[in-house]
């Protein structure tokens, strides 16, 4: 593929990708603060809200491998262009959805286009930017881009339900996504398919089951009274499509997984790096907001304006960390980055009840560590595979994004609910559904303070209880990708291979 010869043309797509980044990226999060309003007025169960959230990253998680190496083969312009359609037009049909379950489905095929879009973006911008150095700053853009949208994805949507009805969170992609497009047709590569690589749909099928599996497995036994009959049989789903899908990789001539790309110990850090960084987002922003507009009475947009704290705390060490990698390496950024982020989590569970003041600074050296980790975990990613790989190494780092965010929901968001549950003290004459969430005790029982105070002295030790497993999480993820980055410190080259070669 050709890339653009003119600087203004590069940059330019850079905005646009990063344009559909963000709309990728807001739509995991952007439920966040709309969920408790929009359950209500659509008339969703507590089980349908949760799979409103998660229908999407599971599905998109479960497709982006695939969509990656199709992209190779039709050309990774026209699967942007092709994923925005898609995206716009599911946007439309979830902005009016009649019912839940029509929520759901479009949620649904809202990831079939951002599993098209993502991995394509990242392989635009590794095409275009020949220059090392500028491409370290492009790729750092991206991160930064990738890990801002999902922060501000709650405040994005407490500003709009301030305004407009709950479609409005869904209704907001259209116009970017109509922008993006016809720019994208201007100034991106010309269209490069490759007809020699092929499309593995049992392959993705095999990744579905394995996701699907693992996901119903986590939220079941962190749930109130787990099935494990149920536990089991998840488990057995996970483990035959994971078995099943690795074997097949390896008698594929194109596989959609190379696992020999793991053996670069930088891809392998930048990987896990993605991962536990989102997941770390996503668990922040669940439980925080959640907390805030339950327990303190937040509205939606002041909640969203709270977790948008961890955004404000990525945005300089983002864009600084891929213009100064070269500088200071891989090791210090992602493992530092990851340690720093740690030390954040921390003092956000040691203060939260001490005021506004250290929750927001908890939260902003939260998002600064996570901000320098994740602007060059894309270019220890890209930069340490061939280029014949570059669609295959872009979706992985999607799926390690989706996958963080998806086992955050699942796991943390069954653990608040397992703990509160477990551990609320109602007086007697409680009503039962004050005992089964805080919803219910604020629905039921809004006018007895006893009650709400059992209610939120529950809630909070399962916030406390939340935010210290986010704090182990990243500490681990730290030590992991140190380890794996040893060799590669002040000075050290980032990439092994360049992208013109």
């Amino acid at each position: 593929m050709v890339s653009p010869t003119s600087p203004r043309q590069r940059w330019l797509l850079l905005v646009t990708v990063s344009a559909g980044l963000l709309l990728i990226t807001l739509d995991n999060s952007i439920l966040y603060t709309a969920l408790p309003t929009l359950t209500e007025e659509i008339g969703a169960s507590p089980s349908q809200g949760l799979w409103i959230i998660n229908a999407y990253p599971l599905v998109m998680a479960g497709l982006l491998l695939g969509a990656g190496t199709l992209g190779d083969r039709v050309g990774h312009q026209r699967m942007f262009l092709v994923g925005l359609v898609i995206f716009a037009a599911a946007s439309l049909v979830a902005a009016f959805a009649p019912a839940p379950e029509v929520l759901i489905a479009a949620r649904a095929v809202l990831a079939v286009g951002a599993a098209s879009m993502m991995p394509a973006t990242l392989a635009l911008i590794r095409i275009a930017f020949t220059i090392e150095r500028e491409r370290n700053v492009a790729i750092a853009v991206w991160g930064s881009v990738a890990l801002i949208g999902s922060a501000l994805g709650p405040i994005v949507g407490g500003a709009l339900l301030e305004h407009f009805w709950w479609g409005s969170v869904f209704l907001v992609n259209v116009p970017v996504a109509v922008i993006a497009l016809l720019v994208v047709l201007k100034v991106a590569p010309h269209n490069d398919p490759d007809p020699s690589k092929t499309w593995d749909l049992l392959s993705s099928v095999q990744v579905m089951v394995a996701m699907v599996g693992l996901v119903f497995a986590l939220k079941e036994v962190t749930k109130p009274g787990p099935s494990w009959p149920v536990v089991a049989a998840a488990l057995v789903a996970a483990a035959l499509g994971a078995i099943t899908f690795t074997r097949r990789q390896s008698r594929l001539d194109h596989p959609l997984l190379d696992f020999s790309i793991f053996r670069n110990r930088a891809f392998a850090a930048g990987v896990l790096a993605a991962a536990f960084a989102m997941f770390a987002v996503g668990g922040i922003q669940l439980v925080t907001s959640q907390r805030y507009q339950l327990v303190e009475g937040l509205s939606p947009l002041e909640a969203g304006a709270l977790v948008a704290a961890v955004a404000v705390g990525a945005l300089p060490t983002g864009l600084l960390g891929g213009a100064f990698l070269h500088v200071v390496g891989l090791r210090t950024l992602i493992g530092g980055g990851l340690t720093v982020s740690t030390v954040g989590v921390v003092v956000t569970v040691t203060s939260f009840q001490s005021g506004l003041g250290w929750m927001i600074a908890g939260l902003a050296l939260t998002g600064m560590g996570l901000g320098a980790a994740m602007s060059v975990a894309s270019t220890a990613i890209v930069g340490n595979v061939p280029p014949r790989r570059a669609g295959m190494a872009s979706s992985l780092e999607e799926v390690s994004y989706e996958f963080g965010s998806l086992t955050a929901v699942a796991i943390l968001g069954s653990l608040l609910t397992a703990i509160y549950t477990s551990t609320i003290t109602l007086p007697p004459g409680a009503l039962a559904e004050a005992g089964d969430s805080l919803s219910g005790a604020l629905s039921t029982s809004a006018s007895d303070p006893g009650i709400l105070e059992a209610a939120f002295t529950a809630f909070d030790h399962g916030y406390s209880v939340v935010m210290v497993v986010v704090a182990a999480v990243l500490a681990t993820g730290a030590a992991l990708t140190t380890a794996l980055l040893w060799r590669y410190g002040p000075g050290s080259a980032s990439s092994s291979y360049d992208s013109d070669h």
